[in-house]
């Protein structure tokens, strides 16, 4: 998948634990920019026509067993061949010991060569997860990002209708936030867009009236949470009169970004509005809705208004 980020060797190094055999330059100065993780068995025996250099390379038991049936000089040549097609790192997975001959051929070819001693599946899918989140398309969008009830609640509107105040009201009911006034998206996959805080301003809010507080310190850490998934998108906007607003919820509403549709309402706010509290249960609401109930539905059909197509005492 090509991207226009890029993760350094040396954050992949720290996040799994890397062992390194062999690394002909700073960690710190070798980029990696495909999502994608490549097992190179073709390549072993030859084939190259279809290689992509870009990815990372992780060889399991199956590559090393093949790789015996040569003697150590053809093995060598095999190796060789292999990194100079120029792979941006070569990871020896299941904690096997690697080949004198391909530790060799990594000197040579100036190509970093490292080791885990995870299952190679396990480590190569979370490898991707890991490189998926890190080179994922992204954006930043002003507003306040909670998590409530389990449900990732990204809160918009306009400046000083009052999303913080309610981040704070929903942290002391128990909640958590993510990030306050910018928030990252990132596309994790077709479906899934994930919500995170710059490191340069995370587990800050800004009250006015107050002004920056840091609601770890204040709240502790049960209070925060580092990212979450946006399941749902509310809209918070001053109460207006001319306004009708959706008192049923029977349309769904839904906001897109980077490409992935999220459901979203639109809150109004005046006086007198517990905002905290209807922000909790819009997050109930929501997760009724995505296991299959719509109380709007129900009232419809209890009133002979809609046909009844659903038993919901099964919910």
């Amino acid at each position: 998948m090509a991207t226009a980020y890029e993760v350094t060797l040396e954050k992949i190094i720290k996040e799994f634990d890397l062992q390194v055999l062999v690394l002909p330059k700073p960690a710190d100065e070798i980029f990696i920019r495909s999502a994608d993780v490549n097992r190179p068995g073709l390549q072993l025996a030859g084939f190259f026509e279809v290689f992509d250099e870009r990815r990372p390379q992780v060889l399991g038991e199956s590559e090393i067993v093949f790789m015996n049936r040569y003697t150590r000089e053809e093995a060598r040549e095999c190796y060789l061949r292999f990194f100079r097609a120029n792979p941006p790192m070569v990871i020896l997975a299941k904690g096997l010991e690697a080949p004198q001959e391909m530790i060799d051929a990594a000197r040579e070819a100036g190509i970093p060569l490292l080791t885990t001693t995870e299952n190679t599946s396990t480590f190569i899918s979370s490898l991707i997860l890991f490189l998926n989140t890190e080179l994922a398309p992204r954006l930043t969008r002003h507003g306040v990002l909670m998590e409530v009830y389990g449900e990732g609640m990204f809160i918009i509107g306009d400046s000083g209708v009052g999303k913080s105040e309610t981040a704070v009201e929903l942290i002391k009911r128990g909640h958590r936030l993510v990030a306050d006034d910018a928030v990252e998206l990132r596309k994790i996959t077709a479906k899934r867009i994930s919500g995170t805080s710059p490191d340069n301003i995370r587990h800050f809010l800004e009250l006015r009236g107050i002004g920056i507080i840091n609601a770890r310190r204040i709240f502790g850490m049960g209070a925060i949470k580092s990212s979450v998934d946006v399941d749902l998108i509310v809209n918070l906007e001053l109460w207006d009169e001319s306004k009708v607003y959706d008192r049923m919820g029977m349309e769904d509403h839904f906001t897109e970004i980077l490409g992935v549709k999220i459901p979203s309402i639109t809150i109004p706010v005046k006086p007198g509005r517990n905002t905290a509290v209807i922000l909790e249960v819009a997050a109930m609401n929501h997760r009724e809705k995505k296991l299959g109930y719509n109380a709007a539905h129900e009232l419809l059909q209890r009133l002979g208004l809609m046909d009844v197509d659903t038993n919901w005492d099964t919910f």
